[in-house]
């Protein structure tokens, strides 16, 4: 099979996903080997999936592999990162892109110097749903945009996830852990953010594990976990969000964008499908609206595969790392107002990323052009 090689390091609970797609789904690259600090981890799924289980130290220093997929936990991600765009690598990750604004502007700083490429989740709006929205918005079905509200509700993952410690660890929380698929949907949607507000609470000091693994264990509560933001875009539009482990029910929206001319409601933005709903003015219900894209069952890495394209064709890749930095500024604003009382303004900008064409780029017969 030909394509650009590609190893994963990080094996946890998400790597399923990407091993599956990066196996068979993306025609324009090649899983070839998989890593993890637990060799026995790697082992597993590399037998389950067909590919090599390597050390980390043999994979960054594998000549074949072109992109390294960092998938370990987010307070490993700037590390490990570093360490493979030193080996030579490009590199995408996870997100979030990095916990401290310091370090990622270290990682961005690194990339430029090797000249090199980093990539970063989430890539769910590169998905049939969020991409269908993208271009009824600059086909003009809502008019002129107006603002938008995003919410993500939960009481949290110790209920099902083996190992939730992290979720409430420095870097964790729901802004953290959720907010970069609601932000970067919006800057795909209305652009970069110039300001912040906002407001963050801890509502319960501990949480108790209820998954098997771990059953029982007490979990204490590092940062905040209800966080309410007011965003400002660099185009003048106005948005409210909202993430929360603390929210047992809800039937809020997950994200409306209002126009001029009419609302649109825009799919759960942790998903790449729809539905995709539209009500314009002087209309009296919703219209469902058929996807104009592909790739609207969970595909996981097509971000990866937007960046191998690039890196061949030498054209941007849109899940790049100024849309990803950008992100961690805006959580890291949203925080740091809430903190001081005040609005922030952005030190960051990036660029709003090119929307796909409807023609799959990933076909077994596309040109990735």
């Amino acid at each position: 099979m030909a394509g650009t090689k590609v190893g994963i390091i990080g094996c946890g609970n998400i790597s399923g996903i990407y091993l599956q797609n990066l196996t068979k789904t993306f025609h324009n690259i090649q899983l070839v080997a998989c890593a993890d600090m637990i060799a026995e981890r790697a082992e597993a799924k590399a037998a389950e999936h067909g590919i090599r289980a390597m050390s980390v130290e043999a994979m960054l220093a594998d000549p074949e592999i072109s992109i390294v997929v960092n998938l370990t936990i987010p307070k490993a991600h700037a590390s490990v990162t570093l360490q493979a765009l030193d080996a030579g690598k490009h590199v995408y990750l996870e997100k979030p892109f990095a916990i401290r604004r310091e370090d990622g502007l270290a990682m961005l700083a690194k990339a430029r110097e090797k000249g090199l490429r980093i990539g970063c989740a989430p890539d769910t709006f590169l998905g049939g749903g969020i991409q269908t929205c993208r271009k009824l918005l600059d086909d003009g079905w809502v008019g002129k945009p107006v603002g938008a509200t995003a919410f993500m509700t939960c009481h949290g993952h110790e209920g099902w996830h083996p190992d939730p410690e992290f979720y409430y660890e420095v870097g964790g929380g729901p802004m953290f852990d959720m907010g970069p698929y609601y932000l970067t949907a919006l800057v795909n949607l209305l652009g970069p953010v110039a300001s912040a507000a906002g407001h963050a609470d801890v509502t319960f000091p501990t949480r108790t594990i209820t998954s098997a693994k771990k059953f029982g264990k007490i979990v204490p509560v590092e940062v905040p976990t209800h966080i309410t933001g007011l965003l400002r875009f660099a185009d003048g539009q106005s948005a409210t969000v909202m993430t929360s482990f603390d929210v047992w029910h809800s039937q809020l929206p997950r994200i409306e964008l209002y126009g001029s001319e009419g609302t649109m409601i825009v799919p759960d933005p942790n998903t790449f499908g729809g539905p995709v709903l539209l009500r314009r003015m002087g209309q009296e219900d919703w219209s469902a609206m058929p996807l104009s894209h592909g790739h609207a069952d969970n595909s996981r890495g097509i971000g990866v595969a937007d960046m191998a394209r690039g890196i061949a064709a030498g054209t941007p890749h849109r899940a790049d790392m100024t849309l990803a930095y950008h992100v961690l500024d805006v959580m890291h604003a949203i925080h740091d107002a809430a903190r001081g009382e005040c609005t922030v303004k952005l030190a960051s900008s990036c660029s709003r990323p090119e929307a796909l064409p409807i023609v799959d780029l990933y076909a077994a017969n596309a040109s990735f052009k």
